[in-house]
């Protein structure tokens, strides 16, 4: 629990002639907390002189009248009663809070709920330096970190070693565990590893208490709120878990999973320490092999194995898993929308309602799906091309415009202006049309086309688009343009030109003069030249 800002000590200090920053620093106080200090007692007047003889309650209540409410609306427990208790038999919180609770209705008092008189008891232990009473609940927490011991395995191309992470997830309780080999230690790859943690486990917990790591937590500051990084946060919504960073340089706060790093040491690191593994498949295929037989084997203290305390006591507790897992999301924005009602995506076409033609639009990319957004509403929805794949279509019917609502440019208006260039042009823009399911996905690529004559003259696109049909079954754009940007068109005509003039004339061998085709050939039957 955040401690109360010190506001007396604050302006005390400032009556002394010292800075924001000196006393933030002397004093191990966050600056913003002194700069709101300074900040209310100029807007208020008040000086160190005018709350001197006034307790440090009184002060905090002059300046912070609404968190002094909160903070007190409810009736305090007596922690140190409740730690003594907690130490005798079959005592637990649980039936301490309920005692609270009625103790709370009989004077008239509000009692606090059970999620806080837990926190609060939690943050009298650690302010007391005391060893907390409170047993693990079953389905309640997940603790996560990385593992300090990494593994590796030898690439067979380049023969170096490359490094590989562990992920490693406990449920207290039960300490039925996780682990993820992974190759970096990334955001997405983080968030990945809890993904599937939660798959293994079959089911949520609670809260999920991790360590401040940069992939997952933005700010942990001693007072204030902690900010998640946007992703990690989504998550946690997904899930309907509470993401809690575990205090900075404070490893009892998760101690289970401080513990399992070292157990996963041992059980799956060191048993593997004298196996060479030549692919990351093989590794994972390895550690999990590990993680099985660490889950199965039985307690040296306790009863059972891991596996058997969580399927007998614990995965009832768990929450159900949602029926989409979470999925990692990019936001793509100002990508707009063409004439074909179609929007690009790593050289794939994804399609948009005819009515948004012409403005932008943003996109929601996940692994599997692309979600197109226009003016913050979602419009569309697609099943997303892998990687690999490129030029492919995902066109809704339902887009596409009907004969009443046509689009300025339509197939006839396009091929009327591609035979207009010329009748090779005209047979580019036919067999694009030919190469598509929906006549709107031929917009695009045949007006980049024509467009061209803009830029290199009609003339040569029609040379150009002669020239790519003798090698070409569909000439695209990048095709045509390659062929003008090179200059290709015009060695094509020279040549052209040349060969029918060589076709048209020939030279006589009696006087070496150069006759046409039909009088060349007579003189070739008569055996003399007519000159």
């Amino acid at each position: 629990m955040a401690s109360k800002i010190n506001v007396k000590l604050i302006l005390e200090l400032r009556d002394a002639k010292m800075g924001r920053n000196a006393i933030a620093s002397t004093r191990h106080m966050s600056r913003n907390s002194v700069s709101d200090v300074f900040h209310i007692a100029d807007k208020l007047g008040i000086s160190y002189q005018d709350i001197q003889s006034l307790d440090e309650d009184s002060v905090y209540r002059m300046f912070y009248p609404d968190k002094h409410a909160a903070e007190n609306m409810y009736q305090d427990p007596e922690y140190e009663a409740v730690h003594r208790e907690l130490k005798k038999v079959g005592v637990t919180l649980k039936l301490l809070w309920e005692e609270y609770k009625d103790r709370c209705r009989a004077s008239g008092t509000i009692a606090m709920g059970y999620t806080k008189f837990c926190e609060g008891y939690s943050g009298y232990t650690v302010k007391n330096n005391l060893t907390s009473h409170i047993e693990h609940k079953p389905g309640m927490v997940t603790e996560v970190d990385w593992s300090g011991p990494t593994m590796n395995y030898v690439d067979t191309d380049t023969g170096e070693l490359v490094t590989v992470y562990l992920f490693v997830a406990p449920l207290p309780y039960s300490q039925y565990s996780y682990v993820e080999p992974c190759l970096d230690m990334k955001m997405d790859t983080w968030i990945r590893c809890n993904v599937h943690m939660f798959e293994y486990f079959k089911g949520s917990t609670l809260r999920i208490v991790c360590d401040n790591l940069k992939t997952g937590v933005v700010s942990h500051p001693k007072e204030g709120e902690i900010i998640l990084t946007d992703s990690y946060e989504a998550f946690g919504t997904h899930y309907l878990t509470a993401i809690m960073p575990a205090r900075v340089r404070k490893p009892k706060d998760k101690p289970s999973v401080e513990g399992t790093v070292g157990k996963i040491a041992t059980a799956v690191i060191a048993r593997l320490r004298n196996e060479t593994f030549y692919s990351f498949a093989a590794l994972k295929k390895a550690v999990l092999e590990k993680l099985d037989e660490f889950n199965h084997h039985p307690f040296q203290k306790r009863e059972y194995s891991r596996y058997e305390v969580w399927a007998q006591e614990e995965a009832g507790y768990l929450r159900s898993l949602p029926d989409m897992p979470y999925e990692i999301s990019s936001w793509v924005y100002g990508r707009k929308i063409n004439l074909n009602s179609h929007i690009v995506y790593q050289k794939n076409y994804y399609s948009c309602p005819y009515q948004h033609v012409g403005r932008t639009a943003d996109l929601k990319v996940t692994d599997s799906s692309l979600e197109i957004y226009v003016d913050g509403k979602r419009v569309s929805t697609h099943s997303r091309f892998p990687e690999y794949m490129k030029n492919k279509y995902s066109t809704h019917m339902e887009d596409m415009p009907d004969r009443f609502q046509q689009p300025e440019w339509d197939d006839v208006r396009i091929t009327r202006w591609a035979y207009a260039i010329g009748a090779n042009t005209g047979e580019v823009i036919d067999r694009i049309f030919a190469s598509v399911k929906v006549k709107e996905q031929g917009y695009n690529p045949s007006l980049s086309v024509l467009r061209l004559s803009k830029t290199y003259s009609e003339a040569r696109l029609e040379t150009a688009c002669e020239m790519a049909l003798t090698h070409v079954r569909t000439p695209r754009y990048h095709h045509l343009k390659a062929i003008l940007a090179a200059n290709q068109d015009q060695t094509y005509l020279e040549q052209k030109k040349a060969s029918e003039k060589n076709f048209r004339q020939r030279l006589c061998p009696w006087c070496g003069l150069l006759w046409g085709w039909k009088r060349w050939s007579m003189m070739k039957q008569n055996g003399n030249c007519v000159n």
